[in-house]
């Protein structure tokens, strides 16, 4: 790299004997005094000016610069003159993910990062910028693992420009910046009496909801997305193999989660309760776009339709037929004025399938088994999630051999997990 390093109060002129003189220019004493310039690896001139009396800081920053170019980690210093709002609204249009996570990731962008560090450069990023932020979105009240979703999504941008060589270094991975802890507490189950009681609570066409929630784990999505040709009475089987998803407010037929076709037992209960409920109320035909509002056309025979006979929407089915639900069964409170009512999956509808991983569970059914029923791609997550819910082990070892000896021990407190 070639570099100079210019004294612009002086100037070196040839003095009456011959010999080379410094003497004062137009600009002495105003302005910076010493400006350091450097070719870029691009071919253009870059250059930084310092004051009087910091030559020595000069050289060091033109090393530095030096060096970054020798290791391979040399960043324009005008590249991160662009604010952290303007690369990540360009990051996120590059995206070639799922549709609706590009919409989520720009809602939580929009509404949680971008008015507190939207308009700061991106080389302007200090860890103590995060920290800040981090700490103003516990202030909002928002839960752990939603703000731990918000914060991979801003570290995520940063990574990024980390790649594109505008900064150097993430902020967010700095050692003295700490990601948003998950809430500690392990998940507790609903009981069988409170699936019940929400569910003789909802209106009595959409009560097999819960049935088809609780006894064969499906996700919201994937029960408004059923259509009858895909329950296998005769066989036993529900296939899985679409969801009613939301997109830019409009809604769409989708495969499942992850694209995780799947095939799940259909308990004889669930299967009356199906029976008897297409028996009253027909199956719909439905035709939604395909992933995107301007997909391909789809035609399904859905087996859960709104009044208006149209495809059901989580929203309105959360405001207004979930909640009230959950508020006779006593699950939670009347709102008060003014107060937003948000699902959480402790209360909504993703608690059914928690309820069925705790039944399987409890009957002895092995985790990998588990995680397909659940469209889980890792059934590692699946044993994290649900790892307290196991029989103790070490029980079912002891009864295991003590019935193998022909004894049957009275049941013990020991036995409890």
């Amino acid at each position: 790299m070639a570099g100079h390093i210019q004294d612009r109060w002086y100037k070196v002129e040839s003095g009456t004997n011959g010999k080379p003189v410094k003497v004062k220019t137009d600009r002495h004493g105003a302005g910076m005094r010493y400006r350091a310039r450097y070719v870029a690896p691009d071919g253009s001139e870059r250059s930084r000016s310092f004051p009087d009396k910091q030559k020595r800081l000069a050289e060091q920053w033109l090393a530095q610069v030096s060096a970054d170019m020798t290791r391979g980690q040399y960043v324009d210093p005008s590249a991160g003159r662009e604010t952290f709002r303007q690369y990540a609204t360009n990051w996120l249009a590059s995206q070639t993910t799922d549709i609706s996570t590009i919409d989520a990731t720009e809602l939580r962008l929009r509404l949680h990062v971008f008015p507190y560090i939207g308009s700061r450069s991106l080389s302007a990023f200090q860890p103590g910028h995060i920290r800040a932020w981090n700490k103003a979105l516990i202030g909002a009240g928002l839960s752990a693992s939603y703000r731990r979703v918000i914060f991979a999504n801003v570290s995520a941008v940063f990574a990024a420009a980390v790649d594109d060589g505008i900064i150097i270094r993430n902020p967010c991975r700095a050692g003295s910046v700490r990601a948003p802890k998950l809430d500690g507490r392990k998940l507790k189950p609903w009981t069988s009496e409170r699936v019940f009681a929400i569910r003789a609570s909802l209106p009595a066409e959409y009560r097999t909801i819960v049935d088809v929630g609780a006894g064969c784990g499906l996700r919201q999505g994937e029960i408004f997305g059923l259509a009858i040709d895909e329950v296998d009475f005769l066989g036993g089987v529900v296939h899985v193999v679409r969801q009613v998803k939301m997109v830019k407010s409009a809604l769409v037929f989708a495969p499942p989660k992850g694209g995780k076709l799947r095939d799940v037992p259909l308990p004889d209960a669930v299967a009356s309760a199906l029976a008897e409920h297409v028996t009253k109320r027909p199956p719909q035909e439905i035709t939604l776009p395909w992933k995107t509002p301007d997909g391909p056309p789809v035609t399904a025979s859905l087996v859960f339709f709104s009044r208006e006979r149209k495809a059901m929407n989580r929203n309105y089915f959360n405001m207004h037929l979930w909640k009230p639900a959950l508020v006779s069964a006593g699950v939670i409170g009347e709102r008060q004025p003014g107060q937003q009512f948000e699902p959480s999956r402790e209360h909504g509808m993703h608690a059914l399938r928690h309820f069925y991983a705790s039944v399987l569970l409890d009957a002895g059914e092995n985790v990998k088994a588990l995680a397909e029923y659940l469209g889980h791609s890792d059934p590692g997550f699946t044993l994290r999630t649900y790892t307290h819910l196991m029989p103790n082990r070490q029980a079912r070892a002891r009864r295991a051999v003590d019935m193998a000896l022909g004894h049957s021990p009275e049941p013990s407190t020991m036995d409890v997990t």
